[in-house]
């Protein structure tokens, strides 16, 4: 019999104690508190100015909801049962934050730009909108490297299409009409919006069971409610993650590609807890249709496709999607392609990625002789350890498929030469979306034993 490994449970143990103090209010007190300031801190201190003018409105969005949480604490002791305090507030909450900390500021920032303030996008808006104009007049999103050579120095960067062909869908409405609402950040919102909506009742009509319940005598539809609870709290707390949390609602306002992405892949993960591997393929490939980042997630999921006898039903959306979304970018103008999709992102372009946030792949590759070498092979390295570690205890369970992509992601991310701080959001909120993924038959020993998550013992 497989037994738990007392060092995760306590982790496990300690995560949940925090998680639901005062009914999950005071974790939502801290993230909204340190959230406003670090939007304060982002107004007054940042260099980027699309950035400053998130952080003066974010800031105001972030105190309304902490001061919101406070009162909710305040009323919560004076009537533990309101429901004023409990899980639909605070769901209500997040949805305010959400409004008032990403998408104000969106639109503000939409607004001004179509009125010609030439400050309130990232260059990734740019990038975006000029792939969809490409993809509408040439039928590929890409410049040529002669065509990037032909540019002014100063311009060549702009030049480039780092992105997956499917990611200039979102530039085309741009390439129509000329407005505030065809910024490609407003459809990245809708984007996001709608996976995680799909995500959400996706998970909610996979309903707990008494079995997932700690009973103590209650009755089985006690118990089952009570598993009902903890399963939308930690689905809540899922979304607060993909949406309030700085690092996504600054990105999603001032830049905006890498949330459907991350928005998709949740959703692939939320099908795969419904035993939905088809969808859970399609959804994937979605994702890897516009980004090289949900690759990975991708591959992670066939593997666990696999250990469900379903692995070609996966690998038909997650790979076919990518690849259909190729073809033609590879038919109009194959140079092109390979110049902007692999030899850019490599470092072997004609101008080099601005992306240099010092995690340690950066630091090594920057401050070291043949550091990006050595970059390289860490890199390698960690990849071949999830590689093993894929094929010696395949993820049966989304929970576990979604801790290995988190953690790998994470690995990536530290060790890549050539990186953002921005990209940490994908690990973040992989991590924080894999307790609402538990599935009725999901048992603690079966998870601890899936997940690899510390020594087991047979008796």
């Amino acid at each position: 019999m497989i037994v738990d490994d007392p060092t995760a449970h306590r982790s496990r143990w300690h995560w949940r104690t925090l998680d639901n103090a005062a009914g999950g209010l005071a974790l939502d007190l801290g993230l909204y508190a340190v959230s406003a300031t670090f939007a304060a801190i982002t107004a007054v201190t940042s260099t980027l100015l699309p950035h400053r003018a998130w952080g003066a409105v974010a800031a105001v969005g972030y105190l309304l909801a902490t001061l919101t949480v406070i009162a909710q604490l305040l009323l919560r002791r004076r009537s533990p049962t309101s429901r004023l305090t409990g899980l639909p507030a605070r769901w209500a909450v997040t949805g305010l934050a959400w409004a008032t900390t990403t998408l104000l500021p969106l639109a503000w920032q939409s607004i001004d730009r179509a009125g010609g303030r030439t400050d309130r996008a990232q260059e990734e808006v740019l990038v975006v909108e000029q792939a969809g104009s490409r993809l509408l007049e040439h039928g590929t999103p890409y410049l040529g490297p002669d065509a990037i050579a032909a540019l002014p120095p100063g311009e060549q960067l702009m030049g480039y299409t780092p992105y997956q062909p499917g990611m200039a869908m979102f530039g085309l409405p741009r390439a129509l009409l000329d407005t505030w609402w065809t910024d490609s950040r407003v459809w990245f919102a809708v984007g996001t919006a709608l996976a995680l909506a799909l995500a959400v009742a996706a998970l909610r009509r996979t309903p707990a069971t008494a079995g997932q319940a700690t009973t103590g005598g209650a009755t089985a539809g006690q118990a089952t409610t009570a598993a009902n609870h903890r399963r939308d709290a930690a689905l809540l707390r899922g979304v607060q993650a993909a949406t309030v949390l700085p690092i996504c609602a600054l990105t999603l306002a001032t830049g905006g590609d890498d949330l459907p992405v991350l928005a998709l892949c949740l959703l692939a993960l939320a099908f795969a807890a419904a035993d939905r591997p088809g969808r859970a393929g399609l959804a994937v490939g979605l994702a890897g249709a516009l980004k090289l980042f949900a690759w990975p997630v991708a591959l992670v999921l066939i593997v666990w496709g696999l250990t469900r006898r379903a692995g070609t039903r996966v690998a038909v959306g997650a790979i076919g999607l990518p690849i259909a979304a190729l073809l033609p970018a590879l038919l109009v103008d194959r140079d092109a392609l390979t110049e902007n999709v692999l030899r850019f992102p490599l470092g072997h372009g004609l101008v080099t990625s601005p992306a240099q946030s010092p995690f340690p792949g950066y630091l090594i590759a920057s401050a070291l002789p043949a550091g990006r070498l050595i970059a390289a092979g860490l890199l390698v390295a960690a990849g071949v350890a999830i590689a093993v570690r894929l094929a010696r205890r395949p993820p049966r369970t989304a929970v576990a498929t979604a801790l290995i992509c988190g953690y790998g992601l994470l690995a990536a991310i530290a060790l890549m030469p050539t990186t953002r701080f921005g990209y940490l959001l994908y690990p973040l909120a992989l991590l924080t979306w894999a307790p609402a993924l538990h599935r009725p038959g999901d048992t603690p020993t079966a998870a601890v034993a899936d997940e690899g998550s510390g020594r087991t013992t047979s008796a």
